[in-house]
């Protein structure tokens, strides 16, 4: 992976109001950590790190931190890029360090390669069940991305992590029986069906009687009884 260079100022003060007078001046407040050494706040030109997205850099792209006004540099990534819920603009980054000979653990997406047979042939509906994979490598051998084949896929037919082809210098640690993408059968939809109105006579509304009246039904044979003797 290209390791992109990225000037960085230090900060010499933290808090909020430190925060808003470095993102007045169009540069992002943020912080490098990791590796066992200790935190330093630093500050990053918005304009020179949007061009870096710009350019191709994702987000498992290594960068070498040069601190101003020194011959420092370090290298990093970004752990965590914090945005303003409106704007969508960063306003805070954390930067873990990296050693370039020592492997990491990291998240890759997944990149559909083909067509599925049962998509093509069969029209069936490919599932992207898992988007992101586990693996481990140095920070040198970082794909962009993991290669999943799925032109052999018929309906029905599922591939899982254990399945991929390994790349060179990458280890794949997800579990490998999770289900990367699966061809699925096609969804229909049944047509309503019409009920029979011809020949079905109407409901008759059951007959409701009052209280009074049954009562008075029920003591009639009684009074005839009573006349009798």
């Amino acid at each position: 992976m290209k390791t992109i260079e990225l000037d960085v100022e230090k900060r010499s003060t933290t808090g909020k109001n430190e925060a808003r007078r470095t993102r007045s001046m169009g540069r992002i407040p943020a912080v490098v950590y990791g590796a066992g050494k200790p935190n330093v706040p630093i500050s990053v030109d918005r304009k020179a790190l949007a061009d870096a997205f710009r350019g191709g850099a994702g987000e498992n792209a290594i960068f070498l931190l040069k601190l101003g006004g020194s011959d420092q540099s370090r290298h990093a990534m970004i752990k965590e890029m914090q945005r303003d819920p409106a704007s969508r603009k960063p306003v805070h980054i954390d930067f873990v360090r990296v050693l370039m000979d020592v492997k990491i653990t990291l998240r890759v997406p997944v990149e559909i390669v083909g067509v599925a047979r049962g998509v093509k042939a069969e029209g069936g509906i490919l599932d992207l069940v898992t988007r992101e994979i586990e693996i481990e490598c140095l920070p040198t051998n970082i794909p962009p991305s993991l290669p999943v084949d799925v032109s052999e896929l018929g309906i029905g037919d599922a591939i899982r992590v254990g399945e991929i082809p390994a790349l060179p210098g990458v280890i794949v640690i997800d579990n490998p029986e999770k289900v990367v993408a699966h061809v699925a059968h096609p969804t229909r939809e049944e047509e309503p069906v019409a009920a029979p109105t011809e020949g079905i006579a109407e409901p008759t509304e059951p007959e409701v009687l009052k209280k009074g009246k049954a009562a008075s039904e029920e003591e009639a044979p009684e009074k005839e009884k009573e006349k009798e003797k």
